[in-house]
């Protein structure tokens, strides 16, 4: 689909381009819900724990509670992406902007945010928290030092992963601030041309009425 310079700043081209957006966050949600629910599953599944049970009756109560928010989180988010994204490939597989307001992205904007923020920032982190607690059921009767070493390994990567969506949301919103800016500057510059325009379309009707006045009392 092409656009020309001047269709780029309607109203019908900015929902096209969400609609887009919302086809990629549902595409990456999924995809990554999927992934990540079927891991925690077939470790629990898989987990073989020694009887009798030394570890601690709390370690295997947090590693439940973590397991099932994990596949629960997931499986939320893979919900709505799959309830969503066929409605949104229909309309993009058309490729006719014309057709954009007849796609759910508008409507459903708060459904697919919360998809994607659950695939990503709250998923990841339950999954990083699912890592920690795993090697602590894991080596507890084995060998405590290496579960200490796994969680202290995991504490530096949790700063940087929360720094990074930090920084990222950050540069997100900057971004949006600079677009919006510049969509309003552009619809200043457009609004003081028409004025300039009307301005001279007056003076020159104004001209002809003086000429036309002065002719008739010739």
């Amino acid at each position: 689909m092409s656009q020309s310079g001047g269709d780029l700043h309607t109203s019908q081209y900015l929902s096209w381009r969400k609609l887009h957006l919302s086809r990629a966050k549902l595409k990456a949600s999924s995809k990554t819900s999927a992934l990540l629910s079927g891991f925690a599953m077939v470790a629990m599944v898989e987990l073989q724990l020694q009887t009798p049970v030394t570890i601690p009756s709390s370690v295997l109560v947090v590693f439940a509670v973590i397991t099932t928010l994990l596949v629960a989180v997931h499986m939320l988010a893979l919900m709505i992406s799959t309830c969503i994204l066929p409605n949104i490939e229909a309309i993009c597989s058309l490729d006719a902007i014309s057709l954009v307001h007849e796609s759910p992205h508008e409507r459903l904007h708060w459904y697919i945010e919360t998809a994607w923020a659950f695939s990503t920032l709250l998923g990841l982190l339950l999954f990083l928290a699912e890592i920690a607690i795993l090697c602590w059921v894991k080596f507890y009767d084995v060998n405590k030092t290496a579960a200490w070493s796994a969680s202290v390994v995991l504490v530096p990567i949790l700063f940087i992963f929360l720094a990074f969506a930090i920084h990222f949301y950050r540069s997100l919103v900057a971004h949006k601030y600079e677009m919006t800016v510049s969509g309003i500057r552009e619809l200043e510059r457009l609004k003081e041309q028409i004025e300039q325009g009307d301005m001279e379309h007056n003076r020159v009707n104004g001209v002809n009425d003086m000429l036309s006045s002065g002719v008739h009392i010739v």
